[in-house]
């Protein structure tokens, strides 16, 4: 009984269930349980606990439909933005050895690329950054428990091992970031049983080859983007629109480019089913929504980017009334990411109306850990958040989009500043610049307010990251004109635009 007093731990144990206590004068086993090892979630946790708080994560991947497993870091680590970027960078190099004989360079013989050498490279960073996530959760004393969790009651977590082991915690407060994982269509015959998703191909031992990708969201035109780039035969289908929820003038760029670049497309057409021929190619049937027709063809590989759906039906959230979106499946949340039970808080990917971004999630978990530890009362800021599109023109963007824009503001009242260039490492290369673009849409009175910033060219990220910090600042049309450029860039032709959309004068950049 003197262990108990002195607030020591023991564990208890009935069948195949564990149960972690306290002693009893009813403290919680931890201040904060975070269930989700993802971007958002580690950093939840490394904050809390440096904050004087005894932390705990759970993590556990569920194997996708194909097989495809990973380990802590989350979709951005493993299956998301760190693979992308490197196999982005993959077809970058390819195009650079095109551009190279024209810079004097002598390359004999055809070059070709090998997705095995690729993959293999890539694949053992993500293991290190793998193992890094459990080195950094050990040095910051954060309880690392390889565990798929769920809510029993607002605090107390049941964790799950492989082994079907259960464990019982309980914490001051719960947090939840699972993040989502992609959807298979359920009306196409075949989708799931031939088909792949981005949580597969970044794990592909052997080329996709000649590839299929039914969706337009960036995820979509991201991969086909680097799998044409490493010279694959790579087709998107799309429904309707490309990258839905972005300024709709830059979309159709990216994809002009994309498709002078050796990227088919197939518009406005939607799969029927999917058939494994017994040469064990896949013949894919489709249908033009145009004009009704039905055409097929035969594919190695067939990808689906169609949306992600989060991973909320495990959790046991609707026996406590956690408050669902009916139509996403998301978690309703309150500008300090709480739901609708009390000490259950939700951030990222899984909360209703937020982006789905790594760098949103991980800023959003800091903040909402210093809240709990009553260290901060800062509130996530979720306005003008900036991002790129890693296609193979690469599109960023920070603010509203121009028909959001007018939407607002009315047609009226605003001014878009806007430019055609041409980068200075396309001129000897004559690589053709007819869809490096950019635009600063304005609020046309007063100070005229920075309200969206929209670029596409090399090295799009770079360039959008260092001018959104001026819409922190709520930046004005007079202050980019103020800012010196460096030159030679691309990015001083944004402190360079001065040709209106509305004066109908041609905006392409003459001289240096």
């Amino acid at each position: 009984m003197a262990a108990f007093c002195r607030g020591r731990h023991r564990w208890k144990r009935s069948g195949c269930l564990r149960v972690w206590t306290r002693n009893l004068t009813g403290k919680y086993d931890y201040d904060l349980v975070v269930i989700g090892g993802g971007s958002g979630g580690l950093a939840c946790s490394k904050e809390a606990a440096q904050q004087g708080q005894k932390v705990a994560v759970l993590d556990y991947v569920e194997p996708s439909v194909k097989g495809t497993k990973w380990g802590l870091g989350g979709t951005c680590v493993n299956v998301g933005c760190i693979p992308k970027k490197l196999m982005h960078q993959a077809a970058l190099l390819g195009t650079a050895v095109k551009d190279a004989k024209k810079y004097g360079w002598s390359i004999p013989g055809p070059v070709c690329h090998d997705w095995a050498t690729m993959a293999e490279a890539v694949q053992n960073h993500i293991k290190s950054l793998n193992w890094g996530h459990r080195v950094q959760l050990q040095d910051k004393k954060v309880k690392y428990l390889n565990m798929k969790g769920s809510l029993v009651d607002e605090h107390t977590v049941k964790g799950l091992s492989k082994a079907g082991k259960e464990t019982l915690m309980t914490a001051k407060n719960i947090v939840i970031a699972t993040g989502g994982r992609p959807k298979y269509p359920t009306n196409i015959p075949g989708a799931t049983e031939h088909g792949i998703t981005s949580d597969d191909i970044f794990w592909l031992k052997k080329s996709p080859g000649k590839t299929l990708v039914v969706g337009a969201s960036y995820v979509a035109l991201e991969c086909a983007g680097f799998l044409t780039g490493i010279s694959l035969d790579a087709t998107v289908m799309v429904r309707s629109i490309a990258l839905r929820g972005f300024d709709q003038q830059m979309a159709g760029l990216v994809t002009d480019y994309m498709e002078a670049h050796g990227t088919k497309f197939e518009w406005k057409c939607v799969p029927k089913r999917v058939d494994k021929l017994p040469s064990g190619a896949l013949q894919v049937t489709w249908m033009d929504t145009t004009t009704g027709n039905e055409h097929n063809g035969t594919y190695d590989s067939v990808l689906w980017a169609v949306g992600r759906a989060p991973e909320t039906k495990a959790l046991g959230l609707d026996k406590l009334g956690v408050q669902l979106n009916k139509e996403t499946g998301k978690i309703v949340v309150g500008a300090d990411e709480s739901s609708s039970v009390p000490n259950i808080y939700a951030f990222g990917d899984i909360g209703e109306g937020r982006p789905e971004l790594t760098p949103t999630a991980i800023k959003a978990g800091k903040l909402l850990a210093r809240r709990l530890a009553g260290r901060s009362t800062e509130l996530m800021n979720y306005d003008n958040v900036p991002t790129t599109v890693f296609t193979p023109l690469e599109y960023g963007c920070v603010g509203l989009s121009e028909e959001e824009a007018e939407r607002r503001n009315g047609k009226d009242g605003i001014e878009v500043y806007h430019a055609y260039y041409k980068p200075l490492e396309f001129t000897v290369a004559e690589r053709d610049a007819s869809q490096c673009y950019l635009k600063v849409v304005c609020e046309r009175s007063g100070d005229q307010r920075i309200l969206g910033l929209h670029f596409t060219g090399p090295n799009a990220g770079e360039v959008t990251q260092g001018f959104a910090l001026g819409f922190q600042c709520e930046a004005t049309y007079s202050h980019l004109l103020q800012t010196v450029g460096i030159h030679p860039t691309s990015a001083e032709e944004l402190v360079k635009v001065h040709i209106t959309k509305r004066s109908g004068l041609d905006a392409t950049v003459t001289g240096c």
